[in-house]
């Protein structure tokens, strides 16, 4: 099926969502897709459990945080790059991703091996 760049973010967000839900046993309290040239963009918050939070008030649970979920995102890669072959039809040259401890926000960044226009 051919998406438009509109539909193509919104698939991605709810599958990446889905993922998170079931991947991770929750999933974000907001999440938007953007594709920008050969980019995909993903932005998620509120993903940090309440236990998490309470970790995360000092340097070493902030560490341990962002080492635990940075592993959690390598063995769920290949569904990541799965999700995203899926609904663009490009293949996932590369994929960058952070965690605020502060914010409870998560980036996601994949690099296509194509770009998509406006």
């Amino acid at each position: 099926m051919t998406y438009s760049k509109g539909q193509m973010e919104d698939e991605i967000t709810k599958a990446i969502i889905h993922w998170e839900k079931e991947y991770k046993g929750r999933g974000p309290t907001e999440a938007k897709t953007d594709i920008l040239r050969n980019m995909v963009i993903v932005n998620l918050k509120g993903i940090l459990a309440p236990a998490e939070c309470y970790l995360a008030q000092n340097k070493d649970g902030m560490a341990l945080i962002k080492k635990l979920r940075q592993q959690l995102v390598e063995r769920g890669r290949p569904e990541l790059e799965g999700i995203i072959n899926r609904v663009t039809s490009a293949n996932v040259i590369s994929l960058h991703t952070d965690i605020s401890t502060k914010t409870g926000e998560r980036i996601f960044v994949f690099v296509l091996d194509k770009e998509f226009l406006a």
